[in-house]
């Protein structure tokens, strides 16, 4: 009975903890992209795998988001997401979107500049680490490395 109970135990403090993980994610985001562009539908579709309902926004004028949001100059991407009250630029990794929502820091944002092969939405494995940054009034620091 006692070999039941720990094992009980250990299997619901294991699904709250993940539970509380995703609960930190919010449930919409805004992405905002070329319409031509792909693979930027493809981090949508990764994006709704974790639960969130994400709305396309098929803009041409993606500079003005990328300045209003605080993208640093010459580190933005193929598409700019609004989730909760930061931005995510590119094709950042999904571990990443989880530990800024996990940690809530007063950022901006974070980012991946370019596209890089294997990151959510863009096929091939990855070639190099992912140097995800985090912004502030446009200026840019790491936050981490995948």
């Amino acid at each position: 009975m006692k070999i039941t109970l720990s094992r009980l135990l250990i299997t619901t403090g294991l699904l709250m903890g993940a539970t509380s993980a995703n609960a930190a994610l919010p449930h919409e985001a805004t992405l905002y992209k070329n319409p031509q562009c792909g693979c930027c539908d493809g981090y949508a579709r990764h994006l709704e795998d974790m639960g969130v309902d994400v709305t396309i926004v098929d803009d041409r004028e993606l500079a003005g988001i990328k300045k209003a949001a605080g993208v640093p100059y010459g580190l933005g991407a193929c598409h700019t997401v609004k989730m909760g009250d930061y931005t995510i630029e590119g094709h950042v990794p999904l571990a990443a979107v989880k530990a800024l929502f996990e940690q809530q820091p007063e950022i901006d944002g974070i980012g991946l500049a370019g596209m890089p092969s294997g990151t959510p939405g863009m096929p091939g494995p990855q070639q190099e680490p992912y140097k995800v940054y985090q912004f502030q009034n446009q200026e840019a620091s790491p936050f981490m490395t995948l």
